[in-house]
C-alpha cells in the first residue's frame, strides 16, 4: 500500500529471455512502472515495449509505488559491481 507519491528507482540489466517474467512481475503491481534507456521510456507492463529497448544497456526502472514482492524480484537484475 502506498500513499501515491512514492517513487522507487532501480538500474538493471535484463536479458531478452528474462523479459516475459519481468513483465509478468510488473503486471502484478497496482501502480505504474516505467522502464527506460536514455529518453526512450516504455510501460514495464508491455512486453513489446520492453523488448524494443536496447537490452545490452543498463535500464532504469521507475516505480510509481512500492511492492515488497516486486522489489525483491527486480533486485535480481541489479548489475554486478
Amino acid at each position: 500500500m502506498t500513499s501515491g507519491n512514492e517513487f522507487f528507482q532501480y538500474r538493471i540489466m535484463l536479458r531478452p529471455d528474462e523479459v516475459k517474467d519481468f513483465v509478468r512481475a510488473a503486471s502484478k503491481c497496482d501502480f505504474d512502472i516505467d522502464i527506460s534507456y536514455n529518453r526512450y521510456v516504455v510501460d514495464a507492463k508491455s512486453i513489446l515495449g520492453v523488448l524494443g529497448l536496447d537490452l545490452k544497456r543498463v535500464l532504469t526502472v521507475l516505480c510509481h509505488g512500492y511492492s515488497e514482492e516486486f522489489d525483491g524480484y527486480v533486485r535480481r537484475f541489479l548489475p554486478a559491481g
